[in-house]
């Protein structure tokens, strides 16, 4: 049985969080935690939160199920919208800041 959980809107760009989502794929559930809990990245607190929301998704669709059990079967990072400022330069001119935001989808298994 598949069960997801995503977060949208997280405030940094998708590029620095499939550093730390790579790091994941593929692992069981409890070493997957331990991993998150010791990465000295933002998206590692970004990423655990996710992957602990999606195993509590799957004890809500099947109390049965335990978390020895579960692993991380697909982890991926889409673009969210970017937000764009402007900042002010010389002699008048400006630049534009993109500032990227990520959406993080984890899916559990237990098969």
């Amino acid at each position: 049985m598949d069960i997801k959980a995503s977060g949208s809107h997280i405030r940094m760009s998708p590029q620095k969080v499939r550093l730390v989502a790579d790091e994941v794929r593929g692992y069981d559930f409890l070493e997957a935690v331990d991993i998150l809990s010791n990465v000295q990245k933002k998206a590692g607190k970004i990423i655990l939160k996710i992957v602990k929301s999606a195993a509590a998704n799957a004890k809500v669709f099947n109390p049965d199920v335990a978390e020895k059990d579960l692993y991380v079967k697909k982890i991926f990072v889409d673009a969210g919208p970017v937000w764009k400022r402007f900042m002010p330069r010389a002699r008048g001119r400006a630049d534009r800041i993109l500032r990227r935001t990520s959406k993080i989808t984890v899916v559990l298994s237990d098969e």
